[in-house]
């Protein structure tokens, strides 16, 4: 199959009109870790043709369990180098910016002042991540958000809806509060799961970046998470009904 055709079986399913949409779309993916690596992944591979990464982390150990780019032979190397060594190897046409960096305060509007036709936060920390959504509806974009997904086990459980409607998740409940204080109380799509989590599966920190605390994560449930906030991505922008 010669290289112009590679999106062929995606253009079987979505259409031509769905496709083209793809390829003129411009997307913005904060946040490059469990979550948002596998989100740009499938972003790229549905064909959408203008994507920016941002993420100023490098590859830990502890990544490897369950992040896209975490490798024995990646370990202390730029997530957001990797990331975008991965798509530009899937689609060398893709027209990619890459901010290595953690977005956070004035930077967040500055990136958001280039215009995109969709927002993906996949960010862990809770106050660049109320920022991001907070400038994203601010400015009409539409925005797909993923909470939690350590110390859930169970994929079936994983939901969307906007962060209004969202039940059982601590994540969702504290940053729907904050974007309340802010004047926002809809307009963030929510990749978020009702399950449970262990107490005990949680350890409080004090002396690690941008964290307060480590949880338990099982590969397979971050991923669920990206791939989800994808599909939100390129069923919107590519006219597929999502409800």
């Amino acid at each position: 199959m010669s290289s112009e055709n590679w999106l062929s079986r995606t253009e079987l399913l979505i259409g031509k009109e769905g496709l083209e949409r793809l390829r003129n779309s411009r997307v913005l993916i904060v946040g490059l870790g469990a979550v948002g690596s596998y989100a740009a992944e499938m972003i790229c591979r549905s064909g959408v043709g203008n994507i920016t990464i941002a993420d100023g982390d490098t590859v830990h150990i502890t990544n490897r369990n369950r992040q896209l780019e975490a490798l024995k032979s990646t370990e202390g190397m730029s997530k957001a180098g990797l990331i975008a060594e991965r798509l530009k190897d899937i689609n060398p046409d893709l027209k990619l910016n890459v901010i290595n960096e953690f977005l956070r305060d004035e930077r967040i509007g500055e990136v958001l002042a280039n215009g995109f036709d969709y927002v993906v936060d996949a960010i862990d920390t809770l106050s660049p991540k109320v920022f991001l959504l907070y400038e994203a509806v601010s400015k009409k974009y539409p925005v797909v958000s993923s909470m939690g997904a350590g110390g859930r086990v169970d994929p079936s459980r994983i939901s969307i809806s906007d962060l209004s409607q969202t039940t059982c998740c601590p994540l969702a409940r504290l940053i729907r509060k904050k974007l309340h204080r802010l004047g926002i109380t809809e307009g963030v799509t929510a990749v978020y799961s009702p399950e449970i989590v262990d107490k005990n599966k949680v350890i409080p920190v004090k002396e690690e970046q941008n964290k307060a605390s480590i949880v338990g994560t099982i590969c397979y449930m971050p991923a669920a998470f990206g791939i989800a906030c994808a599909s939100v991505v390129i069923r919107d922008l590519a006219g597929i009904p999502r409800f």
